[in-house]
């Protein structure tokens, strides 16, 4: 799913909203910072071997996994998004 569009899995029944870019945008920005986030966690959980980036693999590795976890979103995410973005026009309607 590359495209965010107005109707979720969650509200499909109902009337197609108009989607302003800007919510959209912060939806898959949320997702890719939650993807960013579990990568983080990931790589951290690596059993570091004998021969390793010493301190400049530690101080980019935070780099890597924001940049992992941006490409993610970008490719379609894990599902996050739509409904991120159904729950702020929800937010927005006062429901």
């Amino acid at each position: 799913m590359n495209e965010l569009n107005a109707v979720s899995a969650t509200s499909a029944a109902s009337q197609p909203r108009k989607v302003d870019v800007k919510n959209a945008q912060t939806a898959k920005d949320f997702e890719a910072m939650f993807l960013g986030q579990m990568t983080k966690m990931m790589l951290e959980s690596v059993e570091k071997g004998e021969i390793n980036g010493g301190a400049g693999e530690e101080m980019f590795k935070g780099v890597l996994a924001e940049k992992l976890g941006t490409e993610m979103a970008n490719r379609g995410g894990v599902g996050l998004a739509p409904i991120v973005l159904d729950s702020i026009l929800k937010l927005q309607q006062g429901q």
